[in-house]
């Protein structure tokens, strides 16, 4: 019993001090002349979806919840902001070559079409950043076209 007491102590000091060590934020005030949404000419409904189930994540300006003040979630979240500006960040679009565009494109629809995208343990909190099917449909469609525009 006294040894659960010392741990039960010990892991909420532990709690308690990593609340002290911060994250750096992923929010920008600016948008940036190189976002996806300014470079191309995307239509409201697609803009809307990709803002809502993808701008977290793959942009400058992640939109927080209020559970990201607390460690170590906020340090779990931060972790996949980072790795996913890394596969694609729609903030720095304009600085990619048409090739490596191209590319990003199709792994766009291909992530989309088999569910990938967004992640489970992002849209089991975030119901509204699900695709419907008419969603993922359109947003599929425009991809492919602007994928298209790019190649011809």
């Amino acid at each position: 019993m006294k040894i659960a007491k010392i741990i039960a102590w010990v892991a909420l000091i532990a709690f308690v001090v990593i609340q002290f060590f911060p994250v750096d934020y992923n929010q920008s005030e600016t948008l940036p002349q190189t976002d996806f949404m300014l470079v191309n000419n995307v239509p409201a409904t697609v803009k809307k979806s990709l803002q809502v189930s993808c701008y977290d994540c793959h942009s400058n300006n992640t939109q927080y919840p209020w559970y990201n003040k607390m460690q170590p979630i906020a340090w779990f979240l931060e972790g996949h902001i980072k790795e996913g500006k890394e596969e694609l960040n729609f903030s720095e679009w304009g600085n990619l070559s048409e090739r490596r565009k191209t590319s990003k494109l199709r792994s766009i629809i291909k992530q989309i079409e088999s569910r990938e995208m967004p992640m489970n343990s992002y849209t089991l909190i975030h119901k509204e950043a699900q695709f419907s099917e008419a969603e993922a449909q359109r947003v599929i469609d425009y991809i492919e076209k602007l994928k298209d525009s790019i190649t011809n």
